[in-house]
């Protein structure tokens, strides 16, 4: 097992403080499920870090890895931000000719990250059985 585990959340803003819905939808349960994690990973001598990159399209890395990569079965599609209601309400023609990041996993479409990928990764990148 790896002793630190680097989160970095890349999504599309403004600036810092004005994220999009559907990035904020991946930045509440990746608070959460940190929450969860973290006092067990500091017990087994596992630091745990967060990094916030505002400007890119929306993904999590886990110690580098993308969360297709580390998890099996998960895709990566694209939807024209203008489609992505969350987006499109946050962004209007801001971003005609952007493309939001869907996952597909399991036969259903997320555009916000949901909180069993987001432990899975956790653990998978830190080589956690």
């Amino acid at each position: 097992m790896k002793n630190e585990l680097v989160i970095e959340w890349r999504h599309v803003a403004r600036d810092a403080e004005n994220v999009f819905e559907t990035c904020k939808e991946t930045g509440m349960p990746l608070d959460a499920v940190l929450d969860e994690i973290r006092m067990l990973l500091e017990m087994e001598g596992v630091s745990v870090r967060i990094v916030e990159t505002v400007g890119e399209p929306e993904t999590l890395l886990f110690n580098g890895a993308p969360i297709e990569e580390l998890l099996e079965g998960v895709e990566v599609t694209a939807t024209a931000c203008a489609s992505c209601a969350s987006c499109g309400e946050s962004c209007g023609d801001d971003c005609e000719d952007e493309e939001c990041r869907t996952l597909r996993y399991n036969g259903e479409a997320y555009e916000a990250i949901p909180p069993e990928l987001i432990g899975r990764a956790a653990a998978k990148a830190l080589e956690i059985d």
